[in-house]
Formats: structure tokens, sequence, C-alpha cells
């Protein structure tokens, strides 16, 4: 190893480069340590530190903003909580407001006091619709907040002697030792100390000076401290001969930071084999060790007040698959929903102050329905569904968080790669339209805002409210995304360095035929047909963008707007036209203009008005002092464009791209489109000659699909 004045200035560059990240004040905050008397002054100017669970976690959410909008003519709340801004998104959600909104509800009403903190909170849906990821934001946010001012929490530790014991000083015998701590092992808030007797008064003080920004809720107090707490209380009480102040004497009060790593307020549990599954790991049992120290298997201190609801006292305990576990863990979550207490081994009923949270599927709920025996369950239980995406851009955002550009670099993806994946996978999760003439695919258009005409916001929220079950059923966004990922390392893409729909698409539906999931012919059948369904709209898409590449020339669409609106103008007016070739006044040219309003579906009979439209328009804006251009008309435009896409393919010769010959001039113009596609739609080089020779070869084999 080098000892030279270099490296030794580079290593000190990066203790400094690390050092410069870390925040001494925030690990101090973090660790503060104080008296009970000091505690009791922070209560009193902040009483926030007394919530409770339920408060903290929905103060959490609230504390990092919202934003309000409408989706199917509903209002719409849209938590940034679950963008995850603990994580940089990584487990950001998209697309379920609905199901977040009722779950913030849910924590509301609990930190209101109205019963829901008496409740399970079970999180119902199909596999892969983010029921794991909602659980695992609530942990991660609670625990981000306790690290905060707004979020701070205490718990505190006896000061006693080295065997855990209330002995006398030596030579004052009128004094306890205080040696060392023994933390509260289930991190109590420091007031479950003060007697039961005194706590309405202290109550009523705090709630003075409690002021909670975001709910109406009441600070509340546990009525029991824990085990090993009380067995501590009772011998100081006994040793001081019933004097409270001498006792808090031996209580060092210290600030938590809520953490799932150190079990510290946040608990996970998740079913195991059922031969294995032992209830002492939700809560607690005997320390045997210790039984010799302390004589008997029922004092606290020989037990370990480590299971996951005892952990997890003061936040969250997540149960995994809940609906999995033995019928006797099932029964532990009885008392610790609606008492609010949990039984350990050899121990009276200990009070617990947690949010416990679970997830299950489809199957297992209904097994719970069917179940007669679970009826107390059941009745302690809220159901909130959390239904897959139904809408595209949102089903877009999950793939690109993955399989953006800012993580995949290596591999070029073309232009509408995640959307038709998306575009499949939201198509299997829809129900069929009632109304007639109305496509699924359409509907799917409708759900993400686009406009069809016939079809306005009300006869959205119409189909939206007629259906059952939509969003429960469906594909899973991780079939998805496994088979973007087998596109990304397949053969052809490590060659090509760049994967496209087809390549996608071909994935998702080899992939049909072994899914684990799909049970139903008929189903399997289904999703065949959707995917050639969003094959034949993709097809539409890439001839739009090679359309507007191909016609993209802004001067010859100026000039052609020009004579169009030159002849509308003589039209309406029963005007000629000066020929500016031969000079001579001519009719209107009714070819041209009737080629141009077809490209839009303007048919014979609506020429007139559709003219006389144009007219008003212009002339509107020339009262405004506007002056109208080549794209102020989108549908105008939109006709131009396809025009001059028909005059310039034949220019160009797009058919003759499947050939091998290609003279110099015709590549020349083929070079330009092609520019275009990478410049305007995102294309490198290889993927748009794929769709150049793609979509040349629709039009090889005469295909004139109508838009």
């Amino acid at each position: 190893m080098s000892n030279s004045p270099h490296s030794h200035d580079a290593s000190r560059d990066l203790v400094s480069i690390i050092d410069a990240k870390l925040d001494r004040r925030r690990f101090e905050d973090h660790h503060w340590e104080g008296t009970f008397r000091e505690y009791l002054e922070i209560a009193e100017k902040n009483p926030d530190v007394v919530r409770n669970a339920y408060q903290r976690l929905y103060d959490a959410i609230l504390s990092h903003g919202f934003e309000k909008y409408k989706l199917f003519k509903k209002d719409v709340v849209r938590y940034h909580f679950f963008s995850d801004p603990f994580d940089n998104g990584a487990d950001g959600i998209f697309g379920l407001d609905f199901a977040l909104m009722s779950l913030v509800d849910f924590f509301r009403s609990a930190a209101e006091g109205y019963g829901t903190d008496k409740r399970i909170l079970l999180l119902h849906g199909p596999v892969g619709s983010s029921k794991s990821t909602i659980a695992r934001l609530l942990k991660k946010g609670i625990e981000a907040y306790s690290r905060t001012d707004e979020g701070a929490l205490y718990s505190f530790s006896w000061l006693l002697d080295e065997e855990c014991q209330v002995t006398p000083v030596d030579g004052a015998p009128g004094e306890a030792k205080k040696t060392h701590a023994y933390p509260c092992p289930m991190h109590e808030d420091p007031l479950v100390i003060v007697p039961a007797e005194a706590r309405t008064d202290l109550l009523m003080r705090l709630n003075e000076n409690y002021k909670p920004k975001h709910h109406s809720g009441k600070l509340r107090l546990p009525q029991e401290p824990d085990p090993f707490c009380r067995k501590i209380i009772d011998d100081l009480m006994r040793f001081y001969k019933g004097d409270w102040k001498k006792v808090i004497e031996h209580v060092r009060v210290r600030r938590v930071v809520l953490s799932e790593k150190d079990r510290i307020g946040i608990g996970t549990f998740q079913p195991k084999d059922e031969k294995n599954q032992d209830s002492t790991e939700l809560t607690g049992d005997i320390n045997y060790r210790k039984i010799a120290q302390y004589g008997s298997d029922s004092d606290p201190r020989a037990f370990n007040f480590d299971g996951e609801l005892n952990i997890a006292n003061r936040g969250v305990c997540e149960f995994i698959e809940l609906l999995k576990l033995d019928v006797a863990f099932l029964y532990d979550l009885l008392g610790a929903t609606q008492e609010h207490t949990i039984k350990p081994k050899k121990f009276a009923q200990t009070h617990i102050d947690e949010v416990i949270i679970g997830h299950t599927n489809e199957p297992e709920y209904k097994r719970l329905q069917s179940n007669e025996m679970m009826e107390a369950f059941r009745d302690r239980t809220i159901k909130i569904d959390v239904p897959y995406n139904i809408r595209l851009d949102d089903e877009i955002k999950i793939y690109q968080k993955d399989f953006g550009t800012e993580r995949i670099r290596n591999i070029h993806i073309a232009p509408h790669t995640l959307e038709v994946a998306a575009m499949w996978a939201v198509l299997t999760r829809l129900e069929e339209p009632r109304k007639a003439g109305l496509s699924l695919l359409q509907k799917l258009k409708l759900y993400n805002g686009k406009s069809i005409p016939g079809y306005t916001e009300d006869s959205v929220k119409e189909l939206k409210d007629e259906t059952q079950r939509e969003g429960m059923n469906g594909i899973s966004p991780r079939y998805i995304q496994d088979k973007i990922s087998n596109a990304l390392v397949s053969r052809q893409a490590l060659e090509e360095r760049t994967i496209n729909p087809f390549m996608v698409l071909n994935e998702l539906e080899s992939g049909l035929s072994h899914h684990s999931l799909i049970n139903d012919e008929n189903t399997r059948k289904r999703y065949r047909e959707l995917l050639s369904v969003v094959k034949e709209e993709y097809e539409d898409i890439i001839k739009g963008e090679v359309q507007r590449a191909i016609s993209a020339d802004e001067d010859a669409i100026r000039r052609l707007c020009a004579n169009y609106i030159e002849n509308v103008r003589a039209y309406t007016q029963k005007e000629r036209v000066k020929n500016r070739y031969t000079g001579r006044d001519d009719e209107p040219d009714e070819r041209l203009m009737r080629s141009i309003e077809d490209k839009i579906d303007i048919p014979e009979s609506r020429k007139d008005d559709f003219r006389q439209e144009i007219m008003n328009y212009i002339g509107a804006l020339a009262l405004d002092g506007k002056k109208f251009e080549f794209n102020t008309n989108a549908r105008l435009y939109r006709a131009l464009e396809l025009k001059l896409f028909e005059d310039q393919r034949d220019t160009i010769k797009l058919k003759n791209l499947v050939s091998s010959v290609v003279d110099d001039e015709t590549q020349a113009k083929i070079d330009v489109v092609k520019q275009r596609l990478i410049k305007q739609f995102g294309y490198n080089d290889a993927s748009a000659t794929d769709v150049l020779n793609y979509v040349a070869s629709i039009f090889a084999r005469g295909d004139k699909k109508s838009k």
C-alpha cells in the first residue's frame, strides 16, 4: 500500500466528502436525553409529542401536501406522500388515487377517535396491485416523519443497578442505585409513568395547548405501562414509600427514531410453515437464561418483549398475506385491534398503540367470507380495494420508472414500446362497455382523457359507474415488467442495442401459454385478441408519425393552406380566383378543397357549413387583431398534413423502401424524413429505419385503413 502524501490527501478528501453529508446537530437531536421533568416541559410546549400512532401517521401523510383534480366528474385528492418523497420515487404509486383517498379517510377517522382505530386495515386486491408498496410507503413515511422536528417522539429508560434491581446506595439507604440504564422494551411514551389518578388533569392541560394542523382529535394516554415497567414502578414505589417524585429520578427520557431495521416502532410479520408458527412471534417469549437469575418465569425481567406487536408499539405493524395466518394468530389480532391490548405469555393484558395493516389477495379473502368461524375477525376488519390501473397514462408511468432513459442507457427503447405494453395491460382490466358501438379501445381512450365525438364527461362517468369490478381482474404490472425485461436481454436487443414494440408484444404473447395465473382458455384467447387490437392501434400511431414526418415541410403546408383559404374565400363569397400561372380568373378549385376536407371526414353535404365556419373563424381572429396561420386551427392543420403526405409520399416513393434499390434522390428525401422522426418523436437511427420500413410495407400491401 502506498504511503505517499498524495494518497493521504486523497483519503482525506474522501473522508471530507462523507463528513460533509453527515449532520452532527441532527444526530444530537435524534439522540437527545433528559429528565422526566424536562420531558414534561417539552410536552407542555409541544403536545404533538404525545400523539398516538394513528394521529402521527395521518399527520405524516398530510405533511407532504396534496393536490386536487377531477376525474370521471368526481373530486380527487392526490397525496404527495404516496409519490415516495423518501426514496426519490422508488416506490411511487400511480393511478390509485381513489383507493388512497379511502385509505387516508380511514386514518383521518382513526386520528379523530371515531372508531376505525379499533379495526384492522385490510388492503385487498389482485396480485401486483401495489398493496405491499402502500404498506412499505406507510412504514417508510412514519419512519422519516419521526426524524423531523414535527414528528419527534420520546421514550425512556430506567436507571437501576447492574442486576436490574432496586438496591440502596452504599452508605445512603434512602437512595437506590442508578448505575445502569434499561430501556422500556416497548418504547412507550414516558407519560405512562404518570399514575392513573393524575392523568385526567394532565391530559386536560395538554389538550388545552394541543392545536393539530390536520384533524380535531384529542390526545389520549394508555391506561397502564407494560409489565416490565409496571414491575419497576412497583419496586421503586415500595422502596421510596410511595414518593413518586423520587421514582421519576430513575427515569431517563430519550428521543427515539422509528426504524424497521432496528425494530423500533415498525414491525413486519410474514406467515411461515404452519407447523413452525408460534404466537410468541407476535407477543414475545420467556428468556429462559434469566429465569435462574430472577427465580421465576413470570418475572417480566425474564421475558423478551420482542414480538412483532411489541416492537411495533408507537408505529406500524404490517402483516404480509394476513389471511394466511394461523387461526391462533388471528385471535391475537382481535384484542390487538378492538381493545388495543395483547396477551404475552404469563402476563396480564398489555396495552399497545400501533397501526395494524394487512394485505391479501382475492382467493384468500373469499375463503374468509365463506368461513363462519371467522365472523368476529370480519367484523373487526375494514377492507380497502386496491385495483389495477385503468388509465393508460398512469400505467405507462409504472414502466417508465423501471425502464426509463435514466435506468436503461445502453439499449434504446423505441417510442411507444412501453405504451403498447401498458395499453394491452389496461385493456385486459377493463369491462366490456354496455354502450352499443363503443369499442374497448375507445373506452380506454375516454378513460385516459381523449375526446371522442358523441361522448361527454357525463357519459364517461356513466361508463365508469356501470362497472362492478373494473380493475380487480386482468394482467398484473409484474407480468409486463418481466416481459419487457426479457426483451431487453434478448439476443436481438443485445445485437441491435434497441427494442421495439413488436419485440415486447411477441414476448407478452408467448408468455400467455404458460402464465401461472391464467387457467381459463377463454381468458387466454381474449388476451390474445386484445394483443391484435393493440398491434392495429400501434400501426395507426406509426403511420400517423410517418405521415407527419413526411409532411413536416412548413413552407409547403403554408402554401397549401394559403391556396385552400384563397379558394374557400372565393367560394363562400361567390367570386372567382386568379390563376397564378395563366393570369385568368377561374372558378374555385373544388377538387383541391374536397381533397383536403375528405381527410378529416367532412361529407359533401357539410362542405358549405365547414367552409363558412373557417371563414367566420378567420374573421373573428381578425377582429381580435390576430392573424390566421396554417396551424391555428388544429382540425384544418391535420387535414393539410394528410393532404401533403398523400401528395409527397409518391415523390418519396415510400413503397420502394421495401426494395433494396433506392436512387440517391429518394434516399436523400428518406434521410430527411428519418431525421424528423428522430428529432420530433424520439427515435434513433435504427428504430426510425425500422418504422419507415414497416410503414412502407403497410402501404406496399395497399393498406388504406381510414383514420
